[in-house]
């Protein structure tokens, strides 16, 4: 291996690491998690402590409309500061983490912090998680590209893993958990498990800052005790089936509010957006004298205990919750999606729970809702059952969780809160297939027009030497596809009086020119061919994918790829 210094040899990567370098990398995961726990401490104190704590003090009147002036402010700090940057924060780093080449911009960060403390602050219906993990995540990407030297190509994104892990350990003061979320969250199905121990240091970390400046009180309290019986497991299965039903339609409802917010005038979005959310308020206050609906929902959880909680109350305050997360999405607001899941599964707990009369002395079924909802909407199972260890300070909890967590996965399907996440780690030639079409797309392969005789379209293709040919007519429209083996539908001696475009195959599909390599795959498998041509919106011809492209480009691909 040329060019490479003394150390040991990673068999799987084939590279070679630097002595020492392992040492460094956890140092450097430390580091991260330090300043990470120093950013989201002063972000936590600045949010929660100096703004929200006194909007709560506010007349009610004004508590319901300064959502929508937190939502104005972000949209105009997304604009100038970010540079018309999204709102987007966990899925930024969800997005970052699939692309191997890329690490997260730093432009928008300062941006995007402060549109989250105008949003959160001003009591968005968000959690502090989002823009917590992105400031980890962000942190972690600088010191990986300034310190480059000691990580492998392979190990591209270990820090910014280990800054997303200590965001979410010291906002929520919950190590274990911002560990296995970061390693969760990228997959639907699977985990970032080659980044184990980095996350872990930062976590660990980042948890300690914080709780050296804050404490290390439980973020949730919950009362009565952990320990249960066969009906509580039984309670705990057909809540996490109901959480996970319920994690689906959150999960549409996230997209739908993220779709329709692009879909018109920020003004415009933003002003329904705010009023959405003072309705909600208002309601909140008339119901519970308190503005349940607004704010990220600790105060909900905070009352779940409450006996005046009755089952009717408990069902309008969780479609109150989903609502004002919806308008605040819609408005542009950012924030995390972990505490908004996490409220909605602990009110379909309780809501269960006193329901059927399980659980009226204790917040049991609330916690494990808490773990199958969140579980499920971001399809992190064990870090929605570690969450509720760690966040209540009841481990106990954990095998009423867990049975519920694995329950709500299995309704969950593919459905999903981040827009990014892929099902499972892919390997080599699967990454290959998430690349655009246009790097296997052949704009060189000749065409033949449709009125051209067969015995034109014989002499075509033994010059260019093709096996198949794209016919085309009026300059470039794509009418389908000839091959030699056609011309025997036609007798020998009147291929002179028949058109090429009498023997094409028109059946075959089309690829789009923004496809994936994947989709391109799974339509020549549908149409058992080899080859797709390639045809913008008016069907002019661009080119031709082909099987054996797609293995030359991996070929060429997996070259580069290899260490020097």
């Amino acid at each position: 291996m040329a060019g490479a210094l003394p150390g040991s040899v990673d068999t799987a990567g084939g590279e070679v690491r630097r002595a020492g370098s392992w040492a460094a990398t956890l140092t450097l995961a430390a580091i991260t998690g330090a300043v990470t726990g120093a950013g989201v401490t002063a972000y936590e104190l600045v949010t929660d402590r100096m703004l929200y704590e006194r909007v709560l003090e506010l007349p009610p009147v004004l508590q319901a409309i300064l959502p929508a002036v937190g939502l104005a402010v972000a949209l105009v700090v997304l604009r100038t500061i970010a540079r018309g940057a999204s709102p987007a924060t966990a899925d930024d780093y969800i997005r970052v983490f699939h692309r191997r080449d890329e690490q997260m911009d730093p432009m928008p960060v300062p941006g995007r912090m402060l549109a989250g403390i105008a949003t959160l602050g001003s009591g968005g219906a968000l959690g502090f998680e989002g823009p917590s993990l992105y400031l980890g995540a962000a942190i972690g990407s600088a010191f990986q590209g300034r310190f480059g030297r000691f990580f492998r190509r392979a190990d591209a994104k270990t820090l910014m893993v280990a800054g997303a892990a200590a965001g979410v350990a010291a906002i929520f003061k919950t190590p274990a958990t911002g560990a296995v979320f970061a390693l969760e969250v990228p997959y639907q199905d699977d985990t970032a498990h080659g980044h184990l121990l980095p996350a872990l240091t930062g976590a660990a970390v980042g948890y300690l800052v914080q709780v050296a400046v804050v404490g290390t009180a439980p973020l949730f309290p919950v009362s009565g005790t952990p320990p249960f019986d066969l009906r509580e497991l039984g309670g705990a299965l057909l809540l996490g089936l109901l959480c996970g039903l319920g994690a689906r339609g959150f999960s549409w409802m996230v997209r739908q509010a993220k779709f329709l917010g692009q879909d018109h005038h920020p003004a415009v979005r933003v002003g329904l957006a705010g009023a959405t959310l003072a309705a909600l308020g208002g309601i909140s206050w008339w119901l519970f004298g308190n503005m349940l609906a607004l704010g990220t929902g600790y105060q909900v959880i905070e009352r779940l205990g409450d006996p005046d909680m009755t089952v009717g109350l408990l069902a309008v305050l969780l479609v109150l919750r989903t609502l004002a997360t919806g308008a605040t999405l819609t408005g542009g607001g950012v924030g995390g999606l972990f505490i908004p899941l996490a409220v909605s599964g602990a009110l379909v707990g309780r809501l269960i729970g006193v329901g059927l009369g399980l659980d009226t002395t204790t917040t049991l079924f609330a916690v494990v809702g808490v773990a199958a909802f969140l579980g499920a909407g971001y399809r992190t199972p064990l870090a929605g059952v570690m969450f509720v260890a760690e966040a209540t300070g009841q481990p106990g909890f954990v095998v009423p969780g867990l049975l519920a967590a694995v329950a709500s996965q299995l309704v969950m399907g593919d459905a999903s809160v981040s827009l990014y996440q892929h099902t499972r780690r892919m390997g080599h030639l699967e990454r290959r297939f998430s690349m655009a079409i246009a790097s296997v797309i052949d704009a060189e392969v000749w065409t033949v027009p449709a009125d051209s005789t067969l015995d034109e379209f014989l002499d075509s293709m033994l010059l260019s030497r093709q096996t198949v040919v794209p016919v085309v007519e009026d300059g470039n429209r794509y009418v389908g596809i000839a091959r030699v083996d056609l011309l025997g539908a036609i007798p020998r001696d009147e291929w002179d009086r028949h058109a090429v475009g009498e023997v094409a195959d028109v059946e075959l599909p089309t690829a789009r020119p923004d496809w994936t390599i994947r989709e391109a795959v799974e339509a020549m498998e549908r149409a058992d061919t080899d080859v797709l041509a390639v045809v913008d919106d008016d069907r002019r011809y661009i080119g031709v994918v082909s099987i054996d492209e797609i293995v030359r480009l991996d070929e060429i691909l997996a070259r580069r790829d290899r260490p020097e």
